[in-house]
């Protein structure tokens, strides 16, 4: 045996005869409080609510009373169209005709008609473009009292909101009127519902992102609402958002400067990959540029609570049956993609995605269901099995199923049938 072991072995025998003093522990405590304060206000975890699986953008001047009604009633036409059976939906999406897929299927339409849209945003921005400032005027106010009717009658969407222009000069106080004018008309009509949603698109510095934090704090303190109430999500669709010219991450500055009002992160997919010169033809989710972008996005997030969104396809399905197989093949395949890289949210531009969305979600969840439930159960009573699963993995696990139930991809009684866990407890393991 070599010297080394025997003195190792010599020291596990031997009781320590030091040590450490109260100073050296109080200097430590000392030293490390404030970091400790730091990481906790940084980083307080996943947030206690549902996250949509995605966001359907709608230009404001399109926008009306019977508008999710009418995208629920155009997906289940061409859902009902070119998949009427599991296995016509097989062969739209190139997939195997199987039992998951019926179960899928059956979901998907029920979902169709009973929600379809799970997060509207009512666009002021490229969807809506430049308009003469009393035109726009009016569309704020008009589309903030069909939100106040449809929450008080309960059609609206569980997340609803607006994108308003972005903080570059140009259009700066234009964004900020119509803001202010959506705002206060919610306001008196009702109050602002609780899924409220704003969008700050084209953001290039973070002092952008302070400033809506201003503007946010003074609206509060004038109508008198708690402080923190409205939060805001970012749009990263420039390249500054992503790296500065000092060689940081400017998106995790941007997190900071949000100070905590930061809701999601939403990733342009056509403006970024234009301002990377990438050619329109090549302008997709699963490019390069994006990959890298959503992977810096992705690493500033993690662990702050503010959510992911990926973007979308301009890839429409319409026309005949090949080619709108063809674009349900595409969107599918890009939406699964996203979820196997923890982006769960994305858009939707067009009432025919919306058949393919909820197929790619809910067989995600559904076909892993099994396995992730045998994992919490036996993590749960200890009892080990195929996996070691540490606290992390459950919370992964569980954040995986809550999920699933949050967007109707799973039912709670088959979860705690195979779990033995309720609601509460899921909860608890996801550290919600």
């Amino acid at each position: 045996m070599s010297q080394p072991a025997r003195i190792g072995a010599a020291r596990q025998d031997a009781p320590s005869a030091v040590s450490f003093s109260e100073d050296a522990r109080a200097a430590v405590e000392a030293l490390l409080a404030p970091v400790d304060a730091e990481l906790t206000h940084r980083y307080p975890g996943e947030p206690g609510s549902r996250q949509p699986v995605h966001t359907v953008y709608v230009p404001a001047d399109a926008f009306g009373a019977g508008t999710v009604r009418e995208w629920g009633a155009r997906a289940l036409t061409v859902f009902q169209e070119h998949a009427g059976t599991p296995a016509r939906l097989a062969e739209a999406l190139g997939v195997a005709d199987d039992a998951l897929l019926a179960e899928v299927h059956a979901r998907v339409r029920a979902k169709l008609e009973r929600e379809p849209v799970e997060d509207l945003r009512i666009d002021f921005e490229d969807g809506y473009g430049p308009r003469p400032d009393a035109e726009e005027d009016a569309a704020a106010v008009r589309v903030a009292g069909l939100v106040a009717d449809a929450v008080a009658d309960g059609t609206a969407p569980p997340y609803v909101g607006i994108r308003i222009k972005c903080m570059e000069a140009p259009v700066r106080a234009r964004g900020i009127r119509t803001l202010e004018l959506f705002l206060g008309t919610l306001l008196a009509r009702g109050g602002l519902p609780d899924g409220l949603l704003l969008t700050l698109p084209k953001v290039t510095h973070a002092a952008q992102v302070t400033a809506m934090v201003r503007l946010l704090e003074d609206f509060e303190r004038r109508a008198g609402l708690r402080p923190g109430r409205l939060g805001f999500e970012i749009q990263i669709e420039t390249t500054q958002a992503i790296l500065g010219p000092d060689g940081r991450a400017t998106v995790a500055l941007m997190i900071g400067a949000a100070e905590g009002r930061a809701t999601g992160l939403h990733y342009g997919t056509f403006d970024y990959s234009a301002a990377c010169g990438v050619a329109a033809a090549h302008q997709s989710m699963d490019h390069p540029v994006a990959d890298h972008a959503k992977a810096v996005m992705q690493v500033a997030a993690a662990g702050t609570g503010v959510r992911l969104s990926d973007g979308s396809t301009n890839v429409i399905p319409t026309g005949g049956a090949e080619q709108v197989h063809a674009a349900w093949r595409l969107h599918h395949g890009l939406v699964r993609r996203s979820l196997a890289r923890a982006y769960y949210q994305g858009w939707d531009m067009h009432p025919a995605h919306l058949p393919t969305r909820y197929a790619a979600v809910y067989a995600f969840y559904r076909e892993g269901l099994p396995a992730a439930c045998a994992r919490l159960a036996a993590y749960v009573a200890k009892a080990g099995g195929d996996v070691l699963d540490e606290p992390a993995t459950a919370r992964a696990l569980s954040g995986y199923v809550l999920r699933g139930l949050d967007c109707g991809a799973v039912d709670l009684a088959e979860v705690t049938a195979l779990t033995g866990l309720d609601r509460a407890a899921l909860d608890a393991l996801a550290g919600r």
